[in-house]
């Protein structure tokens, strides 16, 4: 869909570059921001209420939400904007004062997300008014949309910078020979180790598990293959991945190794 809304020339004239980087040299300590939900999944809006919360407490950046979009320095959308939510965003954004930073959170508040070509939707909030910041996620970590509106306002200094690979390869990566010389068997590992610590910590948690495994003298011999185990985790700092190694040895290897033994309840970790 095109763009029907043309920013009206007054409104234009003051939130140029110059205004609103003074803007945000006036505000840096202490912003007001009004949130627009213009047709959420409310998945933005669970996480954004999670980051006003004493948690993470935005307030210390100078964050506070207000309730209407007259007292407003920053407009935070979320959501592709909904035919019924087209004027409602329009009004808000043309009763926040100028100068005005708006901020488009999550997927479909970036670019309309899965909904970006459906004909109930306009798409992204830039396709409807100007956009100064993006903040992708689908949702966002509530740390994730406290610093990026931290970053955006000069609070915080800026880590990410563009990089651009050119010298890619299409080669498939190598796989390392299995274990178990059943490649399924690293591959649950990893499945198990995402499910008990998520996506991120889980990869940690598979690494941590594997290379224990590696240092084992019979990985086929049950018992040497548990005292390594027991030795590796105990040596863990957070109790969470020793206990998560366990339940991957319980839950995946003792699973695999019954093709060759019989396995009774000594073999097994008390958790």
């Amino acid at each position: 869909m095109s763009k029907t809304y043309v920013v009206p020339e007054d409104i234009k004239d003051a939130n140029n570059l110059e205004a609103k980087l003074e803007h945000l040299k006036n505000i840096k300590r202490s912003f007001n921001v009004f949130r627009v939900d213009c047709g959420s999944c409310n998945g933005c809006e669970i996480e954004i209420f999670a980051a006003i919360t004493p948690m993470w407490d935005p307030e210390r950046l100078g964050f506070k939400l207000v309730a209407s979009p007259r007292h407003a320095d920053i407009l935070i959308c979320s959501g592709p904007v909904t035919r019924q939510m087209y004027y409602p965003l329009l009004r808000a954004y043309e009763a926040t004062p100028d100068p005005k930073v708006v901020v488009a959170i999550g997927a479909c508040g970036s670019s309309g997300g899965i909904f970006h070509d459906a004909y109930s939707v306009w798409g992204g909030i830039d396709k409807v008014i100007p956009v100064d910041v993006y903040i992708p996620g689908c949702p966002p970590h509530p740390a994730t949309i406290v610093h990026g509106l931290a970053s955006a306002l000069g609070i915080l200094e800026q880590k990410l910078e563009y990089k651009e690979h050119k010298d890619g390869s299409n080669d498939s990566p190598v796989l390392e020979d299995s274990l178990l010389g059943n490649i399924l068997f690293e591959r649950d590992v990893l499945v198990e180790a995402k499910r008990l610590m998520s996506y991120y910590f889980g990869r940690k948690l598979y690494e941590k598990y594997i290379n224990a495994l590696k240092n084992t003298s019979d990985i086929k011999d049950i018992k040497k293959t548990k005292k390594v185990i027991e030795i590796y985790s105990s040596e863990e700092e957070d109790s969470r991945y020793e206990e998560c190694m366990q339940k991957l040895h319980n839950n995946v290897y003792l699973k695999y190794m019954k093709q060759f033994v019989i396995i009774n309840d000594e073999d097994k970790f008390i958790i």
